[in-house]
């Protein structure tokens, strides 16, 4: 089943930038690429991540933001959004965190992904746009994007397909782990249901596993 474009992929190779009174690595501007890339088990060629805690790596090797939600940030800022103000890598059409689920399986050009947790925004993306509380704008919003892994190496472009090749059985959304991680966080049977699923991120499955263990220590 299609579900889309991949309409702008977007890299940035690491830069120094000020924010306050230090400076910050950072390779959150990330910018439209015309032409294929390889994008590998870690990432795209010629695209780098600041900080390797938080973002990239096997289970972050794509970030993806729709440009369904466009409309809504060009309304809130005052200016036109686009490709790459996210920091994402894949601009995409018409996914959404709620038209997929955590370990959905699609086909982009030449590669195979899979959808391993919910994009969690840090304080650069504010620096990014000189909007201290974009962080927490997005993440209340649950306009977050997401995550995808590598499950086959291959070639990716601007106006590839997006082609759904599996459905997780479990059918938890994006928004839906979004959901048990941000607003309904004493939530124990989302927080298994999330835990249940072998696609989840390690990051996230530690995160969720560390706070079921302290609500089951408390009284109900």
């Amino acid at each position: 089943m299609e579900l889309g474009t991949l309409l702008s992929l977007n890299v940035s190779l690491l830069e120094t930038v000020p924010f306050g009174n230090k400076e910050v690595v950072t390779g959150i501007n990330k910018k439209p690429f015309a032409g294929a890339l390889r994008l590998g088990a870690a990432g795209l060629t010629g695209d780098a991540q600041g900080d390797l805690v938080f973002h990239g790596g096997p289970d972050k090797a794509v970030c993806v933001y729709s440009a369904v939600h466009f409309p809504y940030w060009t309304e809130r800022w005052g200016r036109p959004a686009g490709a790459g103000d996210f920091g994402e890598n894949f601009t995409v059409s018409a996914l959404t965190e709620t038209s997929l689920c955590i370990g959905d399986v699609v086909e982009a050009g030449g590669a195979l992904l899979q959808v391993s947790q919910p994009r969690q925004p840090c304080y650069k993306l504010g620096m990014k746009h000189g909007l201290p509380s974009l962080q927490l704008d997005v993440q209340e919003s649950g306009y977050t994007g997401f995550y995808f892994r590598v499950l086959e190496e291959g070639d990716v472009a601007q106006g590839d397909r997006l082609v759904l090749r599996h459905r997780s059985d479990a059918g938890v959304t994006v928004a839906e782990a979004n959901r048990v991680m941000h607003r309904d966080q004493k939530d124990r049977d989302g927080i298994a249901r999330l835990l249940a699923l072998p696609e989840l991120s390690e990051s996230w499955r530690q995160t969720l596993a560390k706070r079921l263990a302290k609500l089951d220590g408390a009284p109900a």
